[in-house]
């Protein structure tokens, strides 16, 4: 494991090498920007499948009604027959998990670079790297021990905040517009699905969670977040700008 650290660690290192010309101090910070958007284009494949499938479980919501209303008295055979149906169209409910269960190697791999003092046996020399005056291995709470909220490392997590917010408030108004276009949650039978009515009234609010991850994690952990974040939320309106809300892919945060 620390021989594979010191490979990434060399990686992040010498991309900011080649980009430090232009950017200065803050070269590794950028690098781990460049580093993020590189996974999320080698996840993107499965992001744009993910919609696909989304469209697919969207088409079936007539037949699935039918289904839970015909086993409204047998969970059991209901569920087996909408697990039929999804085999018979080819259509996998795990699907929509496959982007964000790929992006969290690279979003450990960086929590963990940035967390450890040595890497193979020698000093974490990214460590003392910055993003403006505050050390990408350090954490919202040195950020306040050291000038506080509004200190030189205060504002650079006032500037990650405001823009984390900003992405959730665009997530949550995309995901009721979405929510209000495709009307009440599918009922089972003459019930409500036990559930999703509170589920409908929290996934509008998740990617402000988003902003506890960032006030928790080392700063460069923190950059993934907010790059990946404001990645998908992009990518989620053009994949699924013709969509009405069908459960939680298109308001869940990604990593």
């Amino acid at each position: 494991m620390s021989s594979f650290m010191s490979v990434f660690a060399s990686l992040v290192e010498h991309i900011a090498d080649l980009i430090q010309p232009l950017i200065g101090a803050s070269a590794t910070a950028a690098a781990i920007v460049l580093f993020t958007a590189l996974v999320r284009l080698l996840v993107h494949p499965l992001s744009r499948a993910a919609a696909r499938g989304q469209r697919e479980r969207a088409k079936l919501q007539p037949r699935i009604a039918e289904l839970r209303k015909k086993h409204k008295n047998s969970p059991e055979a209901m569920q087996k027959a909408i697990m039929e149906l999804h085999r018979e169209e080819k259509v996998s409910p795990l699907t929509g998990c496959l982007p964000m269960l790929c992006q969290m190697p690279a979003f450990f791999l960086l929590y963990h670079l940035f967390s450890n003092s040595s890497i193979g046996g020698e000093p974490n020399s990214l460590l003392g790297h910055t993003l403006g005056a505050a050390p990408l291995g350090g954490r919202f709470h040195d950020a306040l021990a050291h000038g506080g909220l509004f200190g030189p490392q205060g504002l650079v997590y006032v500037a990650l905040f405001a823009l984390v917010a900003a992405v959730a408030s665009f997530n949550y108004r995309r995901t009721k517009r979405q929510m209000a276009q495709a009307g009440p949650i599918a009922p089972q039978g003459d019930q409500q699905v036990p559930g999703m009515a509170a589920m409908g009234r929290f996934m509008p609010l998740m990617s402000f969670f988003t902003l506890f991850t960032v006030a928790y994690v080392p700063l460069a952990a923190a950059l993934y977040v907010v790059t990946s974040t404001t990645w998908s939320s992009i990518e989620r309106a053009v994949l699924y700008r013709d969509m009405p809300y069908a459960g939680g892919a298109a308001a869940a945060p990604a990593l």
